[in-house]
């Protein structure tokens, strides 16, 4: 087995994997994925008559009107549906940027090995049957990577079905992709390669362009991070959107984040295995291991990631966001030509946060003497059927209620952003050439009046309704993006107005934590005296008291800290102390402190197996709220701070806020803002 130095010295499996991934990172800079995603000729080794992949590949780069060529490889097959073969990739006839290897998993590493003789620098790696399969699987991973390092080539995959990159053209894609392409500002990463069709079906239909998307398949060297980080260094693309199932380098991930956020691109994630069954599901697809969802929700947070729970929700985001057209306030215009729209957009935009304030005088004395008698110029603003047909037939530069309304409210001091619900394309083209000239002449003064507003004006259609081919012409033509429904364009609105309104705040240092100095007793569950200790050592002020194991001993700690006190069973074994009678509250004199021991001990002593240190005395605390502060330590993430109500209340009310640690080295703000999280203060 070659390590990735080229020799021949066998490694360990846990060694190997470590070298591999130190020796990968100079292949999967952003310079090299540059290359790595721009490809003109591309190789397809394996391709036959007989392989629907090398089909796929062939019909996909046709219908994106790649600019390079397709070479299939194959030892026995003369050509591949039509084209000539080769049998090696040492004999092609001219230089290629990319082997997409569709062989079997044994052959894969001859290619690769040929790969590095032809000068070959990038594949994509389709065979299955590596680490989704199990540690045996793993081991084949580990020396498929050693063998590329050897051979200087970056790998994407493998269980991977390539990318499209929208912008060169490029498309060395094994599924159906559906033209046209639109290229534009969202690029896409997978942590699945069958939904890759999918965005790319609805990006399509909604007229929402693309930079470069890519299934990662198992991410074996070019992880999610990296092409984060490409991405990022992107020129084309202005939002990173991502289908995640795992995370598999937190550290790296957040300085991806940081370095997102710095650059002003957004970053909107779709993260899935919340469920028992999504995570299992997640580990059976490729290896995955999801994670505690509710720390991946306060871990986005902190790395001011947008986090959604669909596809259509991740892409309408990223719609809106690349778009640049992004609310800096809350208070928003609303021009529909329909009163039930106006009542579902009032709710949805309540759920969001997001105001709808009266419109300005002057916004409704302009507005008001194009109003039917029985309309009003109130914000949200119904102009009717009326507004939409009012001198349409006959319109040249005559404007509709609706485009007068928007022409008044894009100057109103009292809007921060116009939700425009008046753009409706037809199917087709009007037969009739004036309707038609009609409804272009519309569109091209509604992007010019959206160019030149102060404020953001966002279309959005009613329902998510394909835009038709002509529709999707004429507004990706004058650079509108028609938001596709209510309630996602209303989701995607509040997704930016939270990532405009953390922007820079980004402050998830998960590297260079040093190990605590203090002893940690074993794992398990501990005593409140141990915790008392353990955070006493480290220097964290804690409520006084002591550990009484005598009625005597605890009338001294009694009179030591005052009256009155709180006493408790103390057990490692019992973690619900009330639930036995173990607790005794508001003790104020010697007497009422013996008796207290006597039951709390007793209760303890009643609950078989556990062991009693004794009974913890402490003051009682009033005129305050009761908090419950705890840390756990996630797989994923490391040592998670947990808030929430005291005593029962935490459970019964499910009330609690999270953050990965450190929190806040600074100042006290972040603990500020979990507090103010909290539903019970």
């Amino acid at each position: 087995m070659a390590d990735p130095t080229g020799s021949l010295t066998p490694i360990s499996p846990p060694d190997l994997r470590a070298a591999n991934y130190q020796a990968s990172r100079r292949l999967v800079t952003p310079q090299r994925l540059c290359d790595f995603f721009a490809p003109r000729n591309v190789a397809m080794v394996g391709a036959s008559d007989n392989s629907g992949w090398a089909r796929m590949i062939i019909t996909s780069s046709a219908q994106a009107d790649s600019p390079g060529k397709l070479f299939p490889v194959h030892p026995k097959a003369k050509s591949a549906f039509g084209i000539p073969a080769v049998p090696s990739l040492r004999d092609l006839p001219e230089p290629v940027d990319l082997a997409f290897i569709l062989t079997g998993l044994p052959a894969v590493e001859s290619v690769l090995d040929d790969m590095g003789a032809a000068g070959i620098k990038n594949a994509v790696v389709l065979a299955a049957g590596y680490r989704e399969v199990g540690e045996e699987g793993r081991k084949l991973e580990d020396a498929m990577v050693a063998r590329a390092i050897a051979n200087d080539v970056t790998i994407l995959g493998p269980n991977c079905l390539g990318f499209v990159n929208a912008q060169t053209r490029s498309a060395p894609y094994a599924l159906n992709l559906q033209p046209p392409l639109l290229a534009g500002p969202v690029g896409v990463a997978l942590q699945s390669g069958a939904l890759a069709s999918v965005v790319l079906g609805f990006a399509k239909l909604h007229g929402i362009g693309l930079s470069t998307l890519t299934s990662m398949g198992n991410e074996s060297m070019m992880k999610t991070v990296d092409f984060i980080d490409y991405l990022v260094e992107d020129d084309a693309t202005k939002v990173i959107c991502l289908f995640l199932e795992e995370i598999g380098d937190p550290e790296r991930f957040a300085l991806a984040a940081e370095r997102a956020d710095k650059a002003g691109k957004p970053i909107v994630a779709l993260k899935v295995g919340s469920s028992p069954a999504g995570q299992k599901a997640a580990l059976a697809h490729t290896g995955s291991v999801a994670g505690d969802d509710a720390v991946v929700n306060a871990a986005f947070q902190q790395l001011n990631i947008i986090r959604v729970n669909t596809l259509e929700d991740l892409l309408t985001t990223g719609a809106l966001l690349g778009d640049g057209r992004i609310p800096r306030g809350r208070r928003m215009g609303v021009l529909t030509a329909s009163g039930g729209s106006c009542d579902i957009i009032a709710d949805a935009s309540s759920t969001q946060g997001i105001e709808i304030p009266d419109f300005s005088p002057q916004t409704e004395a302009a507005i008001a003497p194009h109003m039917p008698p029985f309309g009003n110029p109130h914000n949200p603003l119904d102009v009717t059927a009326f507004g939409t047909l009012a001198n349409l037939n006959a319109r040249t530069s005559t404007m509709t209620p609706m485009d007068i309304a928007l022409d008044a409210a894009a100057d109103d001091p009292n809007l921060d952003f116009i939700l425009f619900v008046g753009l409706n394309p037809p199917d087709v083209r009007p037969p009739d050439d004036a309707m038609a000239e009609t409804f272009e002449n519309r569109v091209s003064w509604i992007a010019e009046r959206m160019a030149s507003s102060p404020i953001p004006v966002i279309p959005v259609g009613t329902t998510c309704n394909d835009l038709s081919p002509y529709g999707k012409e004429q507004l990706t033509a004058k650079g509108i993006t028609l938001l596709p429904g209510l309630q996602l364009g209303i989701n995607a609105i509040g997704n930016a107005l939270r990532w405009q309104e953390n922007r820079g705040n980004v402050h998830l240092a998960l590297g260079g934590r040093s190990a605590t100095t203090v002893p940690v007793p074993a794992s398990g569950s501990w005593s409140e005296q141990q915790a008392r200790d353990l955070l006493a050592d480290a220097g964290v002020p804690v409520v006084p008291g002591g550990l009484a194991t005598s009625a005597d001993e605890a009338v001294a700690i009694a009179a030591k800290v005052g009256l009155p006190v709180a006493m408790k069973i103390c057990s490692a074994q019992i973690v619900h102390k009330s639930d036995i009678g173990g607790v005794a509250l508001g003790m104020s004199s010697e007497a009422e402190v013996r008796v207290a021991y006597e039951k709390v001990r007793a209760a303890g002593d009643a609950v078989a197996g556990a062991t009693i240190d004794g009974v913890l005395v402490t003051p009682m605390r009033t005129g305050g709220t009761e908090l419950l502060v705890g840390v756990t330590v996630d797989p994923t993430f490391g040592p998670v701070l947990a808030v929430g109500l005291g005593g029962v209340w935490v459970e019964i009310m499910h009330d609690s806020s999270l953050r990965v640690l450190p929190v806040d080295a600074v100042d006290a703000a972040e603990v500020r803002r979990m507090l103010a999280e909290l539903r019970g203060l």
